[in-house]
């Protein structure tokens, strides 16, 4: 259990001492599905993120069918996750096991974790462990980043695409003695013009200008067990109307969007380990930060000052390799001062509103496992709001492994959330929409049941592993974003109707020889809510999704050629208006479209050149942003969005990444 908190030590291997060896090419694997441990979920490996430019978080998911992510806004460059066909607010984000990017950091937060940063990506799927909080009701992704504990190295990574946006990555860490080492991780990005490929003037996609940095430090002793890190970041978004295509209004200024962001996280982590032979340890995780950001959206404003803290304490232990407990202590605080103006009027004055909220919890997880056969994990949290009372969170997972390569699990839990509607809609501010908010807003709580099957076989020597999962998740009471009850307004509300989720989803990976992949997946949603009108599908969601993907490494890896095809299905759009032409708004539906997207990388010792596209369909949603001739207008709607924003974009990087090797 520790293990997996302190994260990889490092690796050592030895030679035969008769033997000299020249070069040893060491392949890890890419996407790899859990088969062991009560959990499901899969585990993102730096080679998968390598596959793809991957230049952040939000663009990591490339090549996996389980997670998709999609834009809220076509101005802002707003991202959101979405999992067993729900929204990213459902799915609880963790750096190395830490909860992180809430709030006011959702909307932008895929942005803030540079892909070269990431050791690897933890996707779990379902009712997750109560061990992180009660927040999860789709599932985790758990970032784990580059340690300073591996073997000294330096790595470096530049990109550069026809978009003229250039991105700076590196990352280094050496040893400070038989104990303490210490790392630095650096990003630096900026896009250095606007484009609009659609001509209706307004910039595709925001320019953003990035600088992050994160240096921390690791004691490992032979008892006790320290790391700290420090990040900090500093963002500016530029959107908009360009000024080489001014459609504004006469006598109105250009539609301008500006979005300043300054992040600082601060994390520690301490355990003691009492009994290293059952993983016998005490620990405790300490993490703060604090967002401050200022937003204008035309003559609309969101100013907000966020401020986290969490603290976790834990007690960890194994008996007879059969028997493990894990209980703890868990305190989060939550403050956001918020000044925003919704009206379109410079002379308004803001408005302010604080939202204050403290939960302090305790939990206790038992898991049974018999020789791997059968793992059986139970957990039960209690958590105190002084906002919203009392919140009881059980969660059951259970793996059957009949056979060494067939598994089966199946999963059941409770999960809630707290509301936080301004930071996490501030993106419904590109638009001339009226916000209404209602003041007596709940806790969201939701119930998510889980089963599925994974079998690997090899036929005629090929490697070929199948899977299906299905995952129904129903709601006692969620946050409605409303935009289908009024065309001009965004409803924010508090309802206990019912609303469900049902999740389907089907994969085939077939490694015919050991340079080659091939990956087949479909997976089908069906997410439904009442709007006021009955049971609904949720607008701007794809009931079908299909993904093909395929990589090949000839010559001992010295190629790679990756390419990704996904079928995105069509779905519904929110309820149209007449507009005084007659004609309407804009479809009742969207059409299914096709994305391709492709990558060689020629790698060397220490280095590697890489060419790709994204996007070579070149499709490119038409009409995005509604209204955007008068910006200015009752009509502006810049939240419409189901597609991609540009069309087809090329991109060319370099890596380079040294060792010292230590013998």
């Amino acid at each position: 259990m520790l293990a997996g908190w302190v994260g990889a030590s490092a690796q050592d291997s030895t030679a035969m001492p008769d033997q000299e060896l020249d070069e040893v090419v060491v392949r890890a694997p890419r996407g790899v599905r859990k088969m062991s441990g009560a959990l499901h979920g899969e585990v993102i490996s730096a080679s998968e993120l390598k596959r793809a430019a991957c230049c952040n978080l939000g663009e990591s998911f490339t090549t996996n069918p389980s997670v998709d992510v999609n834009y809220s806004d076509a101005a802002t460059g707003a991202r959101q996750i979405r999992l067993l066909g729900l929204s990213g607010s459902y799915v609880q984000m963790l750096t190395e096991n830490v909860p992180n990017f809430r709030g006011a950091a959702a909307p932008y937060g895929l942005g803030y974790v540079p892909g070269p940063w990431m050791q690897s990506i933890q996707v779990s799927k379902g009712a997750s462990s109560v061990k992180n909080g009660y927040e999860s009701v789709t599932g985790q992704i758990n970032i784990e980043m580059k340690k300073p504990q591996l073997d000294p190295s330096f790595s470096a990574n530049v990109y550069y695409d026809i978009m003229n946006k250039l991105e700076l990555n590196a990352d280094g860490n050496l040893h400070l003695g038989d104990n303490w080492s210490a790392g630095m991780l650096a990003h630096f990005e900026n896009g250095f013009s606007s484009h609009d490929g659609n001509d209706d003037g307004f910039a595709d996609m925001p320019r953003v200008r990035q600088l992050s940095v994160m240096p921390r430090v690791a004691y490992l002793g032979t008892n006790y067990v320290f790391q700290a890190a420090v990040k900090y970041l500093d963002e500016r978004r530029i959107g908009g109307q360009d000024e080489h295509h001014i459609h504004s209004a006469e006598g109105m200024p250009l539609y301008k969007i500006g979005i300043d962001t300054r992040r600082l996280e601060v994390m520690t982590k301490n355990a003691y380990m009492y009994d290293r032979d059952n993983d016998g340890n005490v620990a405790l995780i300490l993490s703060a930060s604090t967002h401050d950001q200022d937003a204008s959206y035309g003559l609309r404003l969101y100013d907000v000052r966020q401020r986290e803290m969490y603290a976790s304490l834990m007690y960890e232990r194994k008996w007879q390799e059969r028997h493990a407990l894990s209980t703890g202590l868990s305190m989060n605080y939550d403050y956001l001062g918020q000044h925003y103006r919704f009206d379109a009027d410079a002379s308004s004055a803001p408005h302010y509103i604080l939202d204050r909220e403290m939960v302090a919890g305790a939990y206790a997880q038992y898991t049974l496992n018999l020789d791997e056969k059968v793992i059986a994990m139970a957990g039960l949290r209690y958590d105190w709001s002084d906002k919203y009372g009392a919140m009881v969170t059980p969660r059951m997972h259970l793996r059957y492994n009949p056979v060494t390569d067939l598994s089966l699990h199946a999963s059941a839990g409770r999960g809630y959330r707290s509301p936080h509607p301004l930071a996490e809609y501030s993106f419904m501010l590109a638009s001339s929409r009226r916000i209404i908010i209602s003041d007596d807003l709940k806790r969201e709580a939701a119930w998510n049941f889980g089963a599925g099957a994974d079998w690997t076989f090899y036929p005629a020597g090929m490697k070929l592993a199948l899977g299906a999962e299905y995952y129904y998740t129903t709601f006692s009471n969620q946050l409605m974003l409303n935009v289908d009850a009024d065309p001009h307004a965004a409803l924010i509300y508090s309802s206990d109707a019912r609303s469900y989720s049902h999740a389907l989803q089907t994969e085939v990976t077939l490694e015919p020889v050991s340079e080659l992949t091939l990956g087949l997946a479909w997976r089908f949603t069906d997410v439904k809510a009442d709007y006021g009108r009955g049971l609904m599908q949720k607008p701007l969601t794809s009931r079908h999704k299909g993904l093909v993907t395929a990589g090949w490494t000839p010559n001992m890896g010295l190629w790679q050629f990756d390419v990704s095809c996904a079928i995105n299905g069509g779905g519904r759009m929110p309820s149209s208006y007449e507009l005084p032409s007659g004609a309407m708004s804009w479809r009742s539906r969207y059409p299914a479209y096709v994305g391709l997207n492709a990558q060689v990388t020629r790698n060397f010792r220490h280095w590697a050149i890489y060419l790709g596209g994204e996007n070579l369909t070149n499709y490119r949603q038409p009409d995005a942003i509604v209204g955007a001739a008068n910006p200015w207008g009752p009509d502006f709607d810049a939240t419409m969005v189901y597609g991609p924003l540009q069309g087809a974009m090329v991109y060319v990087g370099f890596r380079y990444n040294f060792t010292k090797f230590i013998y």
